[in-house]
């Protein structure tokens, strides 16, 4: 059984692009053979994500691996002002099977995730502004 737990936001690494922002997540395998994390991805059209260490990458039984997720906004009007429930998949591999696994990191990362892209859209126009109308 695999699960994975929001750990906090982190320090952005040197060289991120603008509006990018990092956290914390947990992974913990509690039992079956090793498993490799092959990719983990996220729902939104307008923003990209890289882990640290980088898929792929491998975590045995009984044992939690720290992964930090930088997040890059690529089109801010293409992510939500507001993350209800944000997930994140994560594809696992092991010797039997891969499986893609949807994990909701709870109130904490919605937090986190909103009050990021506030912060990296906060200054940028989603729509076209309207040319002024003239009255005949």
């Amino acid at each position: 059984m695999v699960d994975m737990f929001y750990a906090g936001g982190r320090p952005t690494p040197p060289g991120a692009p603008p509006r990018s922002f990092s956290f914390a997540v947990l992974l913990r395998v509690e039992s079956g053979p090793p498993v490799t994390v092959a990719r983990v991805t996220q729902p939104y059209a307008g923003l990209s994500l890289v882990t640290t260490p980088r898929t792929p990458f491998a975590a045995k039984e009984s044992s939690e691996r720290k992964i930090t997720i930088t997040m890059h906004v690529t089109e801010c009007g293409k992510v939500p002002k507001d993350a209800g429930l944000p997930f994140l998949d994560v594809t696992l591999r092991n010797v039997r099977a891969i499986q893609i696994q949807s994990f909701i990191l709870g109130s904490q990362y919605a937090h986190h995730l909103s009050q990021a892209l506030k912060a990296a859209c906060d200054s940028k126009i989603t729509s076209s502004p309207k040319p002024p109308r003239h009255l005949n």
